[in-house]
């Protein structure tokens, strides 16, 4: 394209001074031409141009679709395999950056800075570089017609230069702000709409509209100085190439007075020289918006690659891969803490053999679900040593420890799906028949298929569509499929009324049968067939013995 783009400016030339009777210089192309096709005649001349121009623009216009066409596929092409990349890193991030960074501004990484990395190659750096190249090409066929009458043509542009560079900070700036608002929007829509339970229940929606409100607000203003930028430098634009008109005509007037003779001769240049400027500023008007383009396209690059870069989980040192875990289980001297050192654990030890049970109970902050954290490896300890089957824990890979430790939470996660993909997380290798036993072990099968479609019944998000006590027993069968070595139940049936406590009782008989299990609960029913109970307080063992002395010493009370 930059290449055809000045051949019809010259054209349009050599046609006007040709019909006038001028001698204009021809390249040898086109003498070729002329001469090939017999059209040294203005008619011949002026069909032979008008044929060769309508085949220009054909393949300008095709030229430029294909253009578009293969930026626009190769951004979105990078954008997939860029945003299957980040993904992945993210699902390898310790889960101690979930706790300090906000779901929203992970979405933005994800998905609006990595747009912006789209049109790096869409409206870019290839675009860019495009639209320089026509800018020479153009500048050097007008120097070759009349260099004179080109300087005299570019005189405005220091303005347009400058301009340019003052636009290009003013609306660098001003999309940095808007980036980091919608970051900010981003993440107090997720987290809003995800508290819109707690935002409703103490009537907090007028003051929550007004911090939203303050951050639209300046989303809005950071978009309008962008947008103030734009109405100036465009207009700009168009008068500095007005100018230039001008200036041409002003000189070939002054020429024409000053010698009639070059009156008829500049004709043709005049019209080349205004069809040759339009290109030259056409591409000028655009080229400091790509340049932002490009510059908010790195800007989003470093901040997407800096989550890719983040530490992420810690694997194995000097891996051990036993066949299988039995379900032994070890603290020694463990010592944990999320921040530096203020330790939340402190000197935690017991011991836990295959099929014993070990109940943990504490006031909130004691330290019970940190515990049961560090058993997944969500979390690293400090000090001290966790052992599965003999086996320190830093030694077995994550993904390994994991797959035999099976968990019941309070809050209990369902994603948007059916039941079954739920329950089986869409692990293609269990079958629907595995999942209906299960299911059958805790008397769930009934209730599920009495709803529409049965375990085809779409969960919304969170399981918005189950009562809390339905979503803890879907977790139950989930766990119980998975067979795990070691089971953690933290405050599984907090969320359960007496009924449904009745009905998983069993099931928890049978599934804590010849396995370890931990078990944080308060109701004396879910712990008194513990082999074991810990009593944890402020980070440190209290009491550690038999259910039966803990109720003697008033632990259980």
């Amino acid at each position: 394209m930059a290449c055809i783009a000045p051949i019809r400016p010259y054209l349009i030339q050599v046609t006007v001074d040709k019909t006038i009777g001028n001698n204009v210089p021809l390249t040898f192309w086109l003498n070729k031409l002329i001469i090939t096709f017999n059209s040294a005649g203005i008619l011949q001349f002026i069909a032979l141009i008008t044929i060769l121009q309508i085949i220009l623009i054909i393949i300008e216009t095709f030229a430029r679709f294909s253009f578009s066409f293969i930026t626009a596929k190769l951004g979105q092409l990078v954008v997939k395999d860029i945003r299957n990349y980040v993904y992945q890193n993210i699902l390898k991030l310790p889960l101690s950056k979930f706790d300090t960074t906000p779901i929203g501004t992970l979405t933005t990484r994800t998905i609006n800075d990595i747009e912006s990395i789209n049109e790096i190659f869409s409206d870019g750096l290839i675009p860019i570089i495009a639209d320089l190249l026509t800018i020479i090409i153009t500048l050097s066929t007008m120097f070759w017609i009349d260099w004179k009458l080109t300087l005299i043509t570019l005189i405005p542009l220091p303005i347009i230069i400058i301009a340019t560079y003052i636009f290009k900070e003013t609306v660098k700036k001003s999309f940095i702000n808007v980036r980091n608002a919608v970051s900010a929007l981003n993440s107090f829509v997720q987290e809003h709409l995800t508290g819109m339970q707690i935002i409703q229940a103490f009537t907090a929606e007028q003051r929550e509209l007004n911090k939203f409100k303050a951050i639209n607000k300046q989303h809005r203003n950071a978009n309008i100085k962008a947008i103030f930028a734009y109405s100036v430098f465009f207009p700009l634009v168009e008068l500095v190439l007005a100018l230039s008109t001008a200036l041409i005509v002003w000189w070939v007037a002054n020429i024409a007075i000053s010698n009639p003779a070059n009156n008829i001769a500049f004709s043709g240049k005049i019209v080349a020289f205004i069809l040759f400027m339009n290109q030259i500023f056409r591409p000028l008007r655009v080229l400091a918006d790509k340049f932002n383009v490009l510059q908010m396209g790195v800007i989003a690059s470093e901040r997407v690659f800096a989550i890719t870069n983040e530490p992420k989980e810690q694997e194995a040192i000097n891996v051990v891969t036993p066949h299988n875990i039995t379900g032994n289980l070890t603290f020694k001297d463990v010592w944990f803490a999320y921040n530096k050192d203020n330790y939340v654990l402190k000197n935690i030890n017991f011991d836990l053999k295959k099929g014993e049970t070990l109940a943990i109970i504490g006031s909130t902050g004691s330290g019970k679900t940190s515990i049961i954290s560090l058993i997944n490896k969500l979390y690293t300890i400090q000090k001290g040593e966790i052992l599965i089957d003999n086996i320190n824990i830093e030694q077995l890979n994550t993904s390994f420890v994991r797959e035999h430790i099976g968990f019941v939470l309070q809050d209990v996660f369902l994603f948007g799906g059916s039941i079954l993909d739920n329950i089986t997380l869409r692990n293609k290798t269990i079958s629907k028949e595995q999942v209906i036993e299960a299911a059958k072990l805790i008397d769930m099968h009934q209730f599920i298929m009495q709803l529409p479609n049965n375990y085809d019944y779409e969960v919304l998000e969170r399981g918005a569509t189950l009562s809390l006590g339905q979503r803890q027993l879907i977790s139950f069968i989930r766990a119980i499929l998975y067979n795990p070595s070691i089971l953690v139940l933290d405050e599984a049936t907090s969320s359960i009324d007496t009924e449904s406590e009745q009905l998983i009782q069993k099931a928890i008989d049978t599934l804590i049968q010849n396995r370890t299990s931990i078990i944080i609960a308060h109701r004396l029913s879910t712990i008194e067939k513990a082999n074991k109970v810990m009593v944890l307080q402020k980070g440190e063992i209290k009491f550690l013995g038999s259910y039966k002395e803990a109720k003697e010493q008033g632990y259980l009370a």
